[in-house]
């Protein structure tokens, strides 16, 4: 990647429209003062003391975000709660600019929520034990259909297709059986529309699309063998989808299945406190932006990476990356980066 490549991919992200189809959840930050806390008169248990609170678009909402962020018009496409969370998150994405006509609310289902108390630590903000909000019975059928005719009118309108199936109890998100059964049969009969799928728990179970699993969930969808080279990985993967694949790998960087070979792509090098929860998504929002700017597949795979190199550094928040963030990074890293990616390593 050099720097006329990096402007044609920013250049054309504010031309693209891209549906983000998936788990929109509500991130719930609160800011814990350990010294105030104090014993609650009725429990005799720690009453612990929140000084500050704020909220943000988490999982699907996270990639939407990264997308917007690069200047991309974004539909989110998804099924929430009609209760106070789901308003708070409406209006995360309302203030980030992204598009809600095919946002689905309802009374059965509740809007999925990750509530993150967090304490000053030495190197930052730490996060303490999570408390989750989620579904766990199964998506209705008429909200399926609902949802499926609704990613229809995105499908046709769309330059491009970001899944993230974030749920892992089958049938209770949004990417449900028959939600991904139709992406399937739309992707085989509509090759040219790029479609990138991230999934926790069932990567292994989509044809026809472009994969972005990490490491752990690349291996699990191949049998879990953890004898496997990484490159028997990613064949064996790429062989389910038959179109290019990026698996992450951290401080590892990518590896990527262009269709013809493996790729390498070693991680932009950084140092000091990072944050690494929402790299996966922000490097899947570079990811999809480079591909629809015409960029081969490991090149995408750079910018992937490079955006979430802005992100991670970005405590105590899933952090996006804007395109003066990205100019900035490549002009810090640009010599490092132009030797680093310069030959194809083996993953």
């Amino acid at each position: 990647m050099d720097r006329q490549m990096l402007d044609v991919i920013l250049k054309r992200a504010g031309q693209l429209r891209i549906a983000v189809l998936g788990d929109f959840f509500l991130d719930q930050y609160f800011l814990v003062d350990p010294d105030r806390r104090e014993v609650s008169r009725e429990t005799g248990k720690w009453a612990h003391q929140v000084i500050d609170s704020w909220s943000s678009p988490g999982a699907a909402g996270t990639v939407a975000s990264n997308l917007c962020a690069l200047g991309i018009h974004v539909e989110a496409v998804g099924i929430i709660g009609d209760d106070g969370h789901g308003y708070r998150l409406r209006q995360g994405l309302a203030a980030r600019g992204i598009h809600r006509s095919s946002l689905l609310v309802t009374s059965t289902k509740v809007t999925p929520t990750y509530t993150k108390p967090l304490t000053q630590a030495d190197t930052g903000l730490e996060e303490m034990e999570r408390w989750d909000i989620k579904n766990y019975a199964p998506t209705d059928a008429q909200m399926e259909r609902r949802l499926i005719t609704e990613l229809e009118r995105q499908w046709q309108a769309a330059d491009a297709i970001m899944v993230m199936d974030q749920v892992e109890e089958e049938d209770c998100g949004v990417v449900t059986r028959s939600v991904r059964h139709w992406l399937n049969r739309k992707a085989e009969a509509d090759p040219a529309k790029p479609v990138l799928v991230d999934s926790r728990g069932f990567i292994g179970r989509f044809r026809s699309v472009m994969l972005k699993p990490n490491e752990h969930e690349a291996r699990t969808a191949v049998g879990g063998d953890e004898g496997l080279g990484m490159e028997q990985v990613v064949r064996s993967l790429h062989g389910k989808s038959q179109r290019p694949l990026f698996v992450t790998r951290g401080a590892r960087g990518l590896a990527v299945h262009d269709g013809q070979r493996i790729h390498a792509v070693p991680a932009v090098p950084l140092t000091g406190p990072l944050d690494i929860v929402g790299a996966g998504d922000s490097t899947s929002a570079g990811i999809l932006a480079a591909l629809c700017a015409g960029c081969p597949p490991h090149k995408a795979a750079q910018f992937g990476s490079l955006v979430a190199s802005v992100t991670v550094k970005k405590l105590g928040t899933t952090g996006t990356a804007s395109p003066s963030e990205i100019r900035q990074q490549w002009q810090q890293f640009s010599p490092v980066l132009s030797e680093l990616w310069a030959d194809d390593q083996r993953p």
